[in-house]
C-alpha cells in the first residue's frame, strides 16, 4: 500500500504563493499518474492539476498560468507550487494517485483578501 503525506499550507493573503510537497511511500513501484485536488466548504472535490510519471501535465482552467505542478520521482514527491493566490482557492488541498483512489489527508490553503 502506498500512503500520502501533505505538507505547506497555511495563510496567506491574495496574490501570495504557497508550495506544497506530497511524500509518497510504501509500494511507490510504478505509479504513473499523481495529482492535486481541492475541496472547499461545502463545494464538490475537483482536480487542480495531475503530471505523470514523464512530466506531462494537465491544469484546471481556473488555476492554469498561476500554479505549477511538478515532481521529483527519486524522491516520489510530488509539488504544487501556487502563485497569485486568491480568495476562491481557499480549500483543502489532496494529493492522490487517482487510478489507486489513494488520498492524503489533506492540508489547508486559505488565502484572505
Amino acid at each position: 500500500q502506498v500512503q500520502l503525506v501533505e505538507s505547506g499550507g497555511g495563510l496567506v493573503q491574495a496574490g501570495g504563493s504557497l508550495r506544497l510537497s506530497c511524500a509518497a511511500s510504501g509500494n511507490t513501484f510504478s505509479i504513473n499518474v499523481m495529482g492535486w485536488y481541492r475541496q472547499a466548504p461545502g463545494k464538490q472535490r475537483e482536480l487542480v492539476a495531475t503530471i505523470n510519471s514523464v512530466g506531462y501535465t494537465n491544469y484546471a482552467d481556473s488555476v492554469r498560468g498561476r500554479f505549477a505542478i511538478s515532481r521529483d520521482n527519486a524522491k516520489n514527491t510530488v509539488y504544487l507550487q501556487m502563485n497569485s493566490l486568491k480568495p476562491e482557492d481557499t480549500a483543502v488541498y489532496y494529493c492522490s494517485i487517482p487510478s489507486r483512489q489513494i488520498w492524503g489527508q489533506g492540508t489547508q490553503v486559505t488565502v484572505s483578501s
